[in-house]
């Protein structure tokens, strides 16, 4: 199996009017944060199908060349074949599996292709290792690493260890970026739906400078009146 195996069945699946539909949503027209992306119209389902049928079978080198393709779902359907490689391979094998995806990071760049990948290779990777790496993408200037950063940190929250999310929140508290501001509210909503004393306590003292978009994420699984005291300002920080 090879690129051009995944890619024929990506083009027997291609829907050009959904594909209009989804340049749309991704915002891929000119200023949009998706700009100049181009899509074939496939949905994530069958895109996840494709990706099983090939996953054990396609050279690394091959998932490559998918993932620097112009093609939005080339570079999806890479990334859920990196994923399925990774739960199944063994260290030797899962370093490389990074290191490709830290490598070509530049082509994880829009927030499907950050969230369908950093969970669940950058972040499982990391658990039990050196994770300055998120520092590093945290102070990049691109919104995508900043992203990636955040949501690797996912697999620690799961893991029950909400440090690495919590430092992270607190660096990006203020991120002027939209897409960044979501994954710190949501992070952070994850941490409060496992532990919402761990939660409040970090929301307590800064809630009142973060952006409202963040705020409203990380608080949306409180009680609602629990909501409404955090979004009118009357949460008192922790003595």
């Amino acid at each position: 199996m090879s690129a051009a195996a995944i890619r024929a069945d990506l083009a027997a699946a291609a829907d050009p009017e959904r594909a209009a539909g989804m340049a749309r949503y991704f915002q891929a027209r000119p200023g949009g944060y998706g700009e100049g992306d181009r899509f074939l119209g496939i949905g994530v389902p069958e895109q996840r199908r494709i990706a099983r049928r090939h996953a054990l079978t396609t050279p690394l080198g091959d998932v490559e060349e998918l993932l620097t393709s112009p093609l939005h779902e080339d570079r999806l359907t890479a990334l859920f074949v990196l994923v399925q490689r990774f739960e199944r391979a063994d260290d030797a094998e899962r370093q490389r599996i990074v290191q490709l995806y830290l490598r070509r990071r530049e082509c994880v760049s829009n927030w499907d292709l950050v969230d369908a990948s950093a969970p669940y290779l950058l972040g499982p990777w990391l658990l039990d290792r050196d994770h300055a790496v998120l520092d590093e993408l945290a102070a990049s200037p691109s919104v995508w690493d900043r992203r990636i950063a955040v949501m690797a940190t996912f697999a620690f929250v799961r893991a029950g260890r909400f440090g690495p999310t919590l430092h992270l929140a607190d660096r990006l508290l203020t991120d002027p970026a939209d897409l960044v501001q979501k994954a710190v509210g949501w992070m952070l909503r994850e941490v409060g739906n496992r532990d919402r004393a761990v939660a409040e306590e970090f929301l307590g003292p800064r809630y009142g400078r973060m952006p409202r978009t963040a705020l409203r994420y990380a608080i949306e699984r409180f009680p609602t009146e629990r909501r409404r005291a955090y979004l009118a300002g009357e949460v008192r920080a922790p003595a």
